[in-house]
């Protein structure tokens, strides 16, 4: 008897804690399961870029995907659901890759496209080199859009280059072509590595960074990076990382060369052969760092050519007391169109061709409907362009047509991937499916 009442006693707080822990998973579950049903009837399931695929069959459930993504707790992008981990916030995923790394049954892999939405890559080794001997790539245009994945990508595709020791008297080591982050990072470790290198980069210093709104907050995560050593970013803002990185090229006296833009590159003897304008390069390695927007697509509307249409947002400030339209439904649209709104002296209409915001932050989209609440902002959904005119836009609406006054365009509709470049080097381009 004296038996049964000790291991009764012992055997009463261990229940009461595991009920206790299993009290608190049923209500994590259920909180993740709400969001993912929030995700799904919002239309907000297709990732924008890299994201985890889960095996089913390897999870078991322990969490520490959910606990390691750096979206915590801001976003819910991970969560657990009937005792599995789940992508419930797919839209909200920027690709950290912490989750793969953090899971101790290996069931994470880090893929790009889903099932309904490809897309395109270029073909790539793991040392980023492509089908093209000598050329390689890194950054945006290779699926990394994310700040601190196109900073290693740049340092990375690097050191494989120089690895690769290919060298010729009175010719570049390498060429990059870009000064994004990726085109930064790579011109660091060329100038640690004592490399014959030369940066060119069709726009300004930071790439797709130079051209987000004034004000925007970006967002990366600690990086070793060459020359500068350890580099603590988490949210600051687009003036002051670009700061940061202009006294970083003064400092270490980086070759870098401003409004060129690679239009051609051919082998000839062995060597490449690179012409950006009335430029010319010869180098025996070339890294590609651009962007995948180089070209940005336009809506193919009459009255498209009007001075009063642009492709991106500089500084909301010019838009003070005018009517302005922002067309498209990505993080650009949103941030141009909440920027201009939160002035409180413009007219802004958001027009979209979808149903959802399916590839914007929660951020963004929280910031549209907060000023849409407020009366600052009109949000057209299913909605798309027919005409711009000197002073106002013609819009198809659901079944109606739509004439709004008008005195600025601003059309954030994404890019086109550069293919006909690439396609003219010679490297192929795939298109992803969900696959790594």
């Amino acid at each position: 008897m004296e038996m049964i009442w000790s291991l009764a006693l012992y055997a009463l707080p261990l229940g009461l804690f595991i009920g206790a822990y299993l009290l608190r998973q049923r209500r994590v579950h259920a909180r993740h399961k709400r969001a993912h049903e929030e995700s799904i009837a919002a239309g907000l399931t297709e990732p924008a870029s890299l994201h985890p695929l889960i095996d089913p069959a390897k999870c078991l459930a322990c969490g520490a995907c959910v606990k390691a993504c750096p979206e915590q707790p801001h976003h819910q992008v991970l969560g657990l659901i009937g005792g599995k981990a789940v992508l419930v916030g797919p839209t909200d995923c920027i690709g950290h890759g912490a989750c793969k790394t953090v899971c101790p049954f290996d069931a994470i892999t880090l893929v790009l496209g889903t099932e309904r939405r490809g897309v395109d890559i270029p073909l790539l080794k793991p040392n980023f080199e492509s089908n093209v001997p000598g050329i390689y790539v890194a950054g945006e245009l290779g699926g990394m859009g994310l700040i601190k994945n196109a900073l290693s990508q740049g340092q990375q595709a690097l050191e494989a280059i120089v690895k690769a020791g290919v060298k010729r008297s009175g010719v570049l080591d390498v060429l990059i072509v870009g000064a994004g982050p990726a085109g930064l990072a790579a011109s660091l470790a060329a100038k640690k590595a004592g490399l014959k290198y030369q940066t060119i980069e069709q726009d300004s210093l930071g790439g797709a960074v130079f051209q987000y709104p004034r004000g925007k907050l970006v967002m990366t995560a600690p990086v070793e990076l060459p020359l500068l050593g350890k580099v603590h970013f988490r949210h600051t803002s687009k003036e002051a990382l670009l700061k940061f990185w202009t006294d970083a090229c003064s400092q270490h006296r980086l070759a870098i060369r401003y409004q060129e833009r690679a239009d051609r590159i051919e082998l000839h003897d062995g060597v490449f052969q690179v012409t950006a304008g009335p430029s010319k390069y010869t180098a025996c390695a070339v890294l590609l760092a651009i962007g995948r927007r180089g070209t940005p697509r336009k809506l193919g509307v009459p009255g498209e050519e009007l001075p009063k249409v642009v492709y991106r947002l500089i500084d909301p400030e010019q838009y003070r007391g005018r009517q302005v339209m922002v067309v498209g439904g990505g993080d650009s649209a949103l941030e141009a169109a909440a920027s201009i709104a939160e002035l409180g002296d413009a007219e802004v209409i958001l027009s979209y061709r979808g149903e959802a915001f399916q590839r914007a932050k929660q951020l963004n989209r929280q910031r549209v409907t907060e000023a849409s609440a407020r009366g600052k902002l009109q949000v057209l959904l299913n909605s798309q362009v027919r005409e711009i005119q000197d002073a106002q836009v013609v819009l198809q609406h659901a079944a109606k047509t739509l004439k709004v006054g008008n005195d600025a365009v601003i059309v954030s509709a994404g890019g086109i991937l550069p293919n006909d470049f690439l396609r003219s080097i010679g490297i192929q381009v795939e298109t992803k499916y969900g696959t790594a």
